[in-house]
């Protein structure tokens, strides 16, 4: 009897003990964490997470960057078991100016324009899948139009622009930090005339953000950047903070903040919505291809815009009359010429009003204003002497 109640007091002991050392979970979260590890990112299959994708973004005019709205697609050429080399490509409205606030410093610019941007590129897993790699390049155009200037001078001759630009990215996503480095070069003509008085020139910019997931929906991130321009105005760094929340699946708004001493402090905000082919998926796949770097292999490449600045063109520009015909000089070839198609007589007495800017006045004579005066004009225009 004692041996009996000591084996039972010790098979007690050795159940309790056992008991004791074993975790005790519900049924419901046993077979959650279950399910969770079988859809894991290891187990994720690329082919069914990356998918092409299309829809609408817009964004508010930056430093040097204009109102805009279009239609964007991401389409992955090639989908591998931990890779895939896509294209990006953007269509982009571009509208005018807040009245009274130019986007380029000093000339307001003047809608509507079609601008384009594409990407091809390539990312990757690591081994893990705890980070995502990218690379991508490829080529953005951007034409304006002109209008008023935002201090309230008057503008003659508005002239339409025309820019473009190569760019080449360095990305790198996990689920806590990202990183995004970029070159912005423009190519062509990237030095143009707004107007008599304003030319306009496309920035070489170059960048890094650096991000940090806050929760998988939003992530804010801290950026610097140097730019610099054929027209040197506004050649200096600048810093930039970002916010970008994922209010639902597929909608994203933002804020960003920037700051150089060209365009002084800019606010802008932005916002896509993008369609996928994945919205038929089950709730427990959506929740693994949710993880950021599963997301970033399918996002749209940031920092594509075409920044321009504009500064004043040092020299004059002139309107004469004479009689009822109006007579123009050019400040860059310094001839004369008639709306009538036919040379004015050189001795006649002219009326003429001259606009100078850039602190430099007809060749060698500086002046920095406007005036109206007589003056007697030879074959080539002679130094205008101010009355």
């Amino acid at each position: 009897m004692q041996r009996s109640l000591r084996l039972s007091l010790s098979l007690t002991g050795a159940a309790a003990l056992a008991l004791a050392n074993t975790p005790i979970q519900p049924v419901a979260a046993q077979e959650e964490d279950g399910s969770a590890a079988d859809l894991g990112v290891m187990e994720i299959n690329l082919k069914d997470a990356v998918r092409f994708n299309w829809g609408f973004q817009g964004a508010l005019q930056g430093a040097g960057t204009p109102n805009q709205a279009g239609i964007g697609a991401f389409l992955p050429i090639a989908v591998g078991e931990n890779s895939v080399f896509f294209a990006d490509v953007l269509l982009n409205a571009n509208f005018a100016d807040y009245d009274g606030t130019s986007s380029i410093i000093n000339t307001e610019v003047a809608g509507t324009t079609i601008s384009t941007s594409t990407r091809l590129g390539y990312r990757w897993l690591n081994g893990d899948r705890s980070w995502m790699y990218g690379i991508n390049a490829g080529y953005d155009s951007r034409p304006m139009n002109t209008g008023n200037a935002d201090s309230g001078v008057t503008l003659y001759n508005k002239e339409s622009a025309f820019f473009q630009q190569i760019a080449a990215g360095l990305e790198a996503v996990s689920d806590t930090w990202n990183f995004n480095a970029y070159a912005l070069i423009p190519v062509g003509d990237t030095e143009q005339r707004l107007n008599v008085r304003y030319l306009g020139g496309a920035l070489d910019t170059y960048g890094l953000d650096v991000g940090y997931f806050i929760t998988p929906e939003l992530n804010a991130s801290v950026g610097y950047y140097y730019q610099q321009g054929d027209l040197d105005d506004a050649d200096g760094s600048g810093v930039q903070v970002a916010l970008d929340y994922q209010i639902a699946d597929g909608l994203t708004l933002g804020v960003n903040v920037s700051y150089d001493e060209a365009f002084e402090t800019r606010v802008s905000g932005n916002i896509s919505y993008r369609f996928g082919s994945n919205s038929s998926a089950a709730e427990t796949k959506k929740k693994a291809w949710q993880k950021p770097t599963i997301q970033a292999l399918s996002e749209s490449v940031k920092n594509r815009n075409i920044r321009v600045h504009d500064a004043a063109a040092a020299g004059c520009d002139y309107s004469i009359a004479l009689g009822k015909n109006l007579i123009k000089v050019s400040s860059t070839t310094n001839k004369l010429y008639s709306n009538l198609g036919h040379p004015y007589n050189p001795k006649s007495r002219v009326h003429a009003t001259l606009h100078c800017t850039g602190g430099t006045g007809y060749p060698g004579y500086p002046w920095d204003g406007s005036w109206v005066g007589w003056q007697r004009i030879g074959s080539k225009p002679a130094p205008w002497t101010p009355p």
